[in-house]
């Protein structure tokens, strides 16, 4: 294994080096926050296909292709399919209001009332979205230090917290590029092929597996159905993904970038679904479904190879973990601290305190998603509740605010309180992996959304003239006076 760890700790070491350079250029809350809103199409392609794609995607996507076939790589697939609906549909809208956060965009479309509720929601999902990759490193650390599962978590979270903390977006934009090239690498070009072969090619998989593991539709529909509702749907509002939309340089990057990186999405969720089969026919009894990815790693590769593969799980893992730690961060100072404190600042004005600030921020809420991931066993379980509060709360108000114009502030802070509440109230209910709860909840939101909206003065004309003035891409960005160090660094590829 000597070769395996050293391809890792070269790899680890990169990314540390990588925060440290990112460290330099971040020199202000745009920078800092969302790259200077400069990244070209090879870029942004790259960090969003990377910040989708984490340890859920690889590991639980092998898993599930191990459990179920082919078909188990619906969950990955309609996680492409949302980003590719954000990148056609929305992402051009989104990047032109040149905001920081989700909330920020409620605001300015409602009138300046949603921010801290719908923060709130936002923080819980963020926070538990970086829980369930820290988590994961407990998996990967295990399988090459045979490493006890509290010291993996606190070593891989602070890898991720230390390049995160040092270079905000730019690190993190840089780390990830990394990622997304040891993900193809490793998983795409080298274990699939490999899984594949070992496993006798695909007329032995077939010869060796019942029929229903080439059925695409064997996972059953009304799981697809859930996958669609929570997946496809999040990834339309979540502020992981929102943060990296504000990342583009402009609506064109955002919407054909993203399209490219959907598809790639797509490749991804079959790649992981076949790999899964193949360990199927190779190891057919493992004890659980998760662990069919460690084990072809483990046995089946041969050495440098299994170490590069390995580097792929923990760069899908930690691109995911950065993405949601800054997010988490942003929404926990930007929409919650700071409206508490009641401290409203035109941004241009003291950035580098602003950038301190966001640096604090990052390192409370990485020691807290540390010890979170060490509280919590089921990594399944946190992302569910993750994503049932951000679909059951926060969809509908958000959707209804790009789409219909008579949407209130009223209907929109009813939609979030009686879609979350209720969520939460469903899931102790049914059980936290049940599917009523998002089901349901997303109704109880958008009842609350219509008949409120409906029933209260329409919004502000001044506030929607601002609103679409705001979308069209003719308002000034809030954030210009914060660009006076980037404007001549040239746009990134």
């Amino acid at each position: 294994m000597a070769v395996d760890y050293l391809v890792i700790v070269v790899y680890l070491a990169g990314m540390l080096a990588m925060g440290w350079w990112g460290m330099r250029r971040a020199r202000s809350k745009s920078e800092f926050l969302v790259a200077g809103r400069r990244l070209g199409p090879a870029m942004y392609s790259g960090t969003m296909a990377a910040i989708v794609l984490g340890g859920a995607s690889t590991i639980g996507g092998v898993g599930l292709g191990y459990q179920y076939g082919l078909s188990g790589g619906w969950m990955v697939f309609t996680i492409g399919l949302g980003l590719l609906a954000l990148s056609v549909f929305f992402s051009a809208r989104i990047a032109r209001l040149k905001v920081y956060t989700v909330s920020e965009m409620l605001d300015l479309r409602y009138g300046g009332r949603a921010g801290v509720i719908s923060g709130l929601v936002m923080w819980a999902y963020t926070l538990m979205l970086a829980v369930t990759s820290t988590i994961a490193y407990a998996t990967i650390f295990d399988v090459l230090f045979d490493m006890n599962r509290t010291l993996a978590i606190v070593l891989g979270g602070s890898i991720v917290v230390a390049y995160s903390t040092l270079g905000g977006m730019w690190s993190i934009t840089l780390t990830d590029m990394v990622q997304f090239v040891v993900k193809t690498i490793g998983v795409l070009l080298l274990l699939l092929p490999i899984a594949v072969v070992k496993a006798g090619g695909f007329a032995e998989m077939k010869a060796q597996l019942p029929t229903e593991y080439f059925d695409p539709l064997g996972i059953g529909g009304e799981t697809i159905f859930t996958y669609v509702l929570i997946y496809t749907f999040g990834m339309l509002i979540g502020q992981d993904i929102w943060q990296r939309v504000f990342t583009a340089r402009g609506d064109r990057t955002a919407r054909w970038g993203g399209t490219v990186a959907g598809t790639y999405c797509l490749v991804y969720a079959v790649a992981g679904a076949v790999i899964g089969t193949a360990a199927k026919v190779l190891y057919p009894h493992l004890a659980s479904a998760d662990d069919a990815f460690a084990t072809v790693v483990k046995d089946e590769l041969p050495i440098g190879v299994r170490g590069l593969v390995l580097a792929a799980a923990l760069a899908a893992v930690m691109s995911t973990s950065s993405g949601a730690l800054i997010a988490c961060a942003t929404v926990a100072n930007n929409d919650i601290w700071s409206r508490l404190r009641g401290v409203v600042r035109p941004d241009g004005d003291r950035q580098h305190d602003e950038v301190k600030g966001n640096r604090v921020f990052i390192l409370l809420m990485g020691l807290a998603v540390i010890g979170t991931a060490i509280a919590l066993n089921d990594v399944v379980q946190a992302l569910t509740v993750a994503y049932n509060l951000l679909v059951g709360g926060l969809l509908v108000p958000i959707l209804g605010g790009l789409l219909w114009k008579r949407g209130t502030a009223q209907g929109a802070l009813a939609s979030v309180a009686v879609g979350g509440l209720a969520v939460i109230g469903l899931m102790a209910a049914y059980g936290i992996l049940a599917n009523e709860p998002v089901y349901y909840g997303l109704l109880a939101s958008l009842a609350a959304y219509l008949v409120v909206s409906l029933a209260t003065r329409p919004t502000d004309a001044a506030v929607l003239a601002a609103w679409r003035e705001r979308l069209a891409g003719r308002a000034p960005a809030h954030d210009n006076a914060s660009e006076t160090v980037s404007e001549q660094v040239p746009a990134a590829q």
